[in-house]
């Protein structure tokens, strides 16, 4: 049987390598990049998995001074596009990393 003062440092052993895994998984989600469309592909935003935006295209046929409402609103749908991957693909990693922890289905830890 284990005194209370082991279950304390296995459980502190434990946070210390949830914390280093959670920052390794912060710095892999900087790295992925997704890309959101809009338009039919007129306005492309690229991001991290972060959400962390990495830059914009738009097409030249969009640049029109009478068209600026239009093109704002299309550069925001783009964005929450891309936004939507992000989280999906940042959703998807940090299940894995959640599994491999040997964690039950459904635990949520704080922060993810």
């Amino acid at each position: 049987m284990q005194s209370m003062e082991e279950m304390i440092q296995a459980a502190q052993k434990a946070a210390e390598t949830i914390q280093t895994q959670m920052n390794e998984m912060q710095v892999k989600l900087d790295n992925i990049e997704v890309e959101g469309s809009s338009g039919g592909g007129v306005v492309k935003v690229r991001c991290t998995a972060k959400g962390r935006m990495l830059g914009v295209q738009i097409d030249d046929s969009l640049m029109v001074p009478t068209e600026k409402q239009m093109l704002e609103d299309l550069i925001t749908a783009a964005f929450n596009d891309a936004r939507d991957k992000a989280d999906r693909v940042s959703n998807e990693q940090m299940k894995e990393m959640q599994g491999g922890m040997g964690l039950p289905p459904g635990f949520k830890l704080p922060g993810m």
